[in-house]
């Protein structure tokens, strides 16, 4: 068994003076949160998952996934383009595919997800499984929008949501 199966590799980045939080396993990114959330959240979050993680604050280890999130904030980029580790249901890891293939710089709709996942009245469902990701704007579930054009809801707060659509000229 491999030694670092459960261990979480976690560290920060910091952009326009906000800080984020990063975690990766040995597989890929499995968190990045919003500006507003802490290591604890992260923390909670993860082991709601797996109560048998380990954390392990990581410079090296992270430098991948901070170096592609800094390119894309600085607009030198257009992907996320890391290695993901994500853990949900069949339905969450279907929405959540979904998403990666929303180009930057435009949005769908909730009910466009769900139609997009072959279950077209699951459109609560979705909202759900998107307010679940874990790994912010690697999975972009800021390009979802309401069907009457508003924003809706993001975990890590709708002035984010915001900047981030502005940033993709969305």
């Amino acid at each position: 068994m491999d030694r670092n199966a459960d261990v979480i590799y976690f560290s920060s980045l910091k952009s326009n003076g906000e800080r984020m939080i990063l975690a990766a396993t040995e597989k890929g990114l499995c968190w990045a949160g919003g500006f507003n959330e802490t290591e604890e959240d992260m923390k909670t979050w993860l082991l709601k998952q797996n109560p048998n993680q380990s954390f392990e604050r990581n410079e090296e280890k992270l430098q991948y996934y901070k170096r592609a999130f800094e390119n894309y904030f600085s607009g030198e980029k257009k992907m996320l383009d890391v290695p993901l580790d994500l853990k949900g249901t069949a339905f969450q890891l279907a929405v959540w595919e979904a998403l990666q293939h929303i180009p930057y710089g435009e949005t769908r709709t909730y009910s466009e997800i769900a139609e997009a996942i072959g279950n077209p009245k699951s459109i609560r469902a979705v909202g759900t499984a998107i307010g679940r990701n874990p790994v912010l704007i690697a999975v972009p579930c800021h390009r979802v929008i309401q069907k009457n054009g508003t924003l809706g809801g993001f975990r890590a707060g709708l002035a984010l949501k915001k900047s981030l659509l502005q940033l993709e000229g969305a």
